[in-house]
């Protein structure tokens, strides 16, 4: 006696599959509408916080006198921010791996480590954010230590009129009341400079890059900051 197999069931239907995927598709879809949200705000987060780190690095940075070219704190600030429509001493902010042993830099900050090879966080190196004009003669050794990516910044006074703050003009600071232009920190009547602060993510991070003719394009058509922040430095 033989015994015969029905062939339709050796397999599934093209109907069996077709709904198959269509189930796929639909809880595919309903997973995605769960998670692209949450994902998005994760990484918005992520954003936040490291704004929020270069932000406090740029405004900590312009009153710390790391040499002898500044006799004060609110000297050094007032320069900076006035010096913003110069491609020469643009702002840079970016955090770069520094050494834990070894000497400081005539500036106090940590020697830049470049390899991460057999090194370790926390014990060999710690990540510092630093701020710099691109004149600066460290800048080329912190690029070869840079973690993330590198901001370019443009400052700007912050004055009065009708009654709020708005921004003033590009490399020049005034008095904040009655705009009239402010040649040195030691005529400037207020105590504090109000200022907005530009980052622009650079397309690159190398010192060849940040030292050449590129550069001065992207700081002459820089436009739609990655973010804003309005500042202030006191004296």
């Amino acid at each position: 006696m033989k015994t015969h197999y029905n062939s339709r069931h050796s397999g599934f239907t093209l109907l069996e599959t077709v709904i198959a995927i269509g189930v796929l598709a639909v809880l595919l879809t309903g997973f995605m509408v769960v998670f692209a949200p949450a994902a998005d705000g994760i990484r918005k987060s992520i954003n936040v916080q490291q704004a929020d780190r270069m932000a406090s690095a740029l405004e900590q940075e312009l009153v710390t006198l790391r040499n002898k070219d500044f006799t004060t704190g609110f000297n050094k600030a007032f320069k900076w921010i006035e010096s913003k429509g110069n491609a020469t001493d643009a702002l840079l902010v970016y955090q770069y791996r520094g050494k834990i042993s070894g000497s400081l830099r005539a500036d106090n900050t940590p020697e830049p480590e470049p390899s991460l090879k057999d090194k370790l966080p926390g014990k060999d190196y710690v990540v510092v954010p630093m701020v710099r004009r691109r004149s600066d003669a460290n800048l080329a050794k912190d690029l070869e230590a840079v973690e993330g990516a590198v901001y370019l910044v443009k400052c700007t006074q912050l004055i009065f009129s009708g009654g709020q703050l708005i921004t003033g003009t590009a490399g020049s600071i005034k008095d904040p009341k009655t705009g009239t232009a402010v040649a040195s920190a030691d005529l400037y009547p207020e105590a504090v400079i109000a200022f907005s602060a530009e980052f622009h993510m650079l397309p690159a991070k190398t010192a060849a890059y940040i030292s050449g003719s590129e550069f001065t394009k992207k700081f002459n058509a820089a436009k739609n900051p990655v973010f804003t922040r309005n500042l202030a430095v006191r004296r």
